[in-house]
């Protein structure tokens, strides 16, 4: 029995030791797949070993061009490449200096890049991203998009050269169109586009009327909880009045607000403002039983855009 169980016992350590040992010799072969997939870029820097000259064994920095300054033969490009495709570039370019040359390339240190990111994002600033990197990696080291409403932004790529590119974040980041993911230089400059601010006026019924400024999208229901509406206010949000100038012509719109917190049309009971709006709220009758605050909590909560 004992003889029987130390038998069991080592065939199954036996077992455990090959996957673990297959494991060991595999990681290495995966690391050195993907180093030998990954793409060259500006920054990178690069360690050529010529088999039998120490002379032309040697470390390199990729120039913004994609180039490479390398004895004998000068400048050599290998920017967007692999290492073996950089170590054939390589090869042939020593064939008029050096018999039979044997030439590895392996990606020693990636480059770093300067970006500067402003506009509607989180964190507007400068920061340092990988060598290679593009637009969806500037927005996301600036902590992502800042406040919309509805669709994304457009955001503005200008490279180190001048060059503008606009790109739909909405087609981008939603929509998959990964070919919109501009790659940046170094010292690229990214500007998310955010909601233009407006001014509207509150008047009547609320806590602190006045002039208040939302953002292009906004609802009605966004400028009424800004001048508050307390029970001390006593706001009537049944028979609220927008007022619109329209080339000179004032158009008046009274609003039901209840209405769009019982699934009516949004574009009606709590509507888009716009530019110089006016907004009077007047004093509801005494035994109105509507909370004013709890409609406007739920209407914030259901979006401020359709």
């Amino acid at each position: 029995m004992r003889t029987a169980a130390l038998t069991f016992a080592a065939s199954l350590l036996l077992c455990m030791a090959v996957p673990l040992h297959a494991a060991a010799q595999t990681q290495p072969q995966m690391q050195s797949q993907a180093a030998s997939d990954s793409h060259i870029n500006a920054g990178d820097q690069l360690n050529v070993q010529v088999f039998g000259e120490p002379t032309l064994t040697q470390i390199v920095t990729v120039q913004d061009d994609g180039n490479i300054q390398y004895p004998l033969v000068g400048r050599i490009n290998v920017g967007g490449k692999t290492p073996p495709q950089a170590a054939d570039e390589i090869k042939t370019a020593l064939l008029k200096f050096v018999r039979h040359p044997i030439v590895t390339v392996a990606l020693s240190q990636e480059g770093q890049n300067n970006v500067l990111v402003l506009g509607n994002v989180k964190t507007p600033g400068k920061y340092v991203v990988r060598s290679g990197a593009h637009l969806s990696d500037a927005v996301a080291a600036a902590g992502g998009l800042g406040t919309t409403n509805g669709d994304y932004p457009k955001a503005r790529v200008t490279q180190d050269n001048g060059t503008a590119t606009e790109v739909s974040l909405q087609d981008l980041l939603v929509g998959g169109k990964s070919k919109l993911n501009v790659p940046l230089s170094n010292n690229a400059v990214v500007y998310v586009e955010g909601p233009l601010p407006i001014q509207i006026e509150v008047v009547g019924a609320v806590d602190h009327p006045g002039y208040y400024t939302v953002h292009q999208g906004d609802r009605l229901s966004v400028a009424i909880a800004q001048a508050g509406t307390s029970a001390n206010a006593k706001a009537d949000l049944n028979h609220v009045t927008v007022s619109r100038d329209l080339n000179g012509k004032v158009e008046k719109d009274q609003i039901n607000m209840y209405d769009a917190l019982h699934g009516g049309d949004r574009t009606h009971s709590d509507p888009v403002l716009e530019k110089d709006d006016v907004v009077y709220v007047p004093q509801a009758r005494q035994g109105n039983a509507f909370n004013p605050i709890y409609l406007i909590e739920n209407l914030i909560g259901i979006g401020t855009h359709i």
